[in-house]
């Protein structure tokens, strides 16, 4: 299962800090998930982000969330994003 997030940050925002913030996310939480496969953050043109994260299943996704919606880091990743922007997709995967 692959679960797409995409947002801009809010305003004025500083990318280097969202970034080491994202970092911690990735190294101190997301992997340490049970069935993350694979997470990524990407920035696109004019402000736009994306965070790819590939899951063994949607269950474990499901069970991550629950973890992160607790989580001081998760939520110092989340202060720096415009939630008005903020767009959760999941996809199945084929293979």
């Amino acid at each position: 299962m692959i679960e797409l997030q995409r947002f801009r940050l809010i305003a004025d925002s500083d990318a280097r800090e969202f970034l080491a913030v994202d970092r911690r996310v990735q190294t101190e939480l997301a992997y340490r998930e049970v069935g993350l496969l694979r997470r990524t953050t990407a920035r696109g043109d004019g402000g736009h982000w994306l965070v790819v994260e590939t899951w063994r299943s949607e269950a474990d996704a499901d069970a991550a969330a629950s973890h992160r919606a607790a989580d001081p880091i998760a939520a110092q990743f989340l202060s720096y994003i415009d939630a008005t922007t903020l767009r959760t997709e999941r996809y199945d995967t084929l293979d």
